[in-house]
């Protein structure tokens, strides 16, 4: 695991090194070469656009601008068309007890693999005969 942070850490410090050097040669207001943007966002992919953005002195917008550019980052995700919820597969014979009450007393049906559909259409069937 240390082996992994210190070539990030040495990532980010060897292209914070080429930034300093770019800025102290530059001439007057000139812009960022595309090799340091393209070592920028590098280091970003791998550790964050804000967290790099600090450590070579960038501004975050523009290096993330920059990632957009690359195609290191998608603009927004987009949300799904369609979404299907499955139901969780039941892992016995559904059980289900119903018990209607009504002036004429009370039904109580219970029964072993029935959907609840029919024990609905069911206990219709059976409350308005006795009615």
């Amino acid at each position: 695991m240390a082996r992994g942070r210190r070539s990030e850490v040495s990532g980010i410090d060897e292209v914070r090194a080429r930034f300093e050097q770019w800025r102290q040669n530059r001439q007057g207001k000139a812009r960022i070469p595309d090799e340091l943007w393209s070592a920028a966002v590098e280091v970003a992919r791998r550790n964050g656009c804000n967290r790099t953005a600090a450590a070579l002195h960038l501004d975050g917008g523009k290096l993330r601008k920059q990632m957009l550019t690359a195609g290191a980052v998608a603009k927004k995700p987009v949300p799904p068309a369609f979404l299907e919820l499955i139901p969780p597969q039941a892992s016995g014979v559904a059980e289900y007890t119903i018990e209607l009450q009504g002036r004429g007393g009370t039904l109580r049906i219970h029964c072993k693999g029935a959907t609840p559909m029919a024990l609905a259409e069911l206990s219709r069937a059976l409350w308005s005969t006795g009615s």
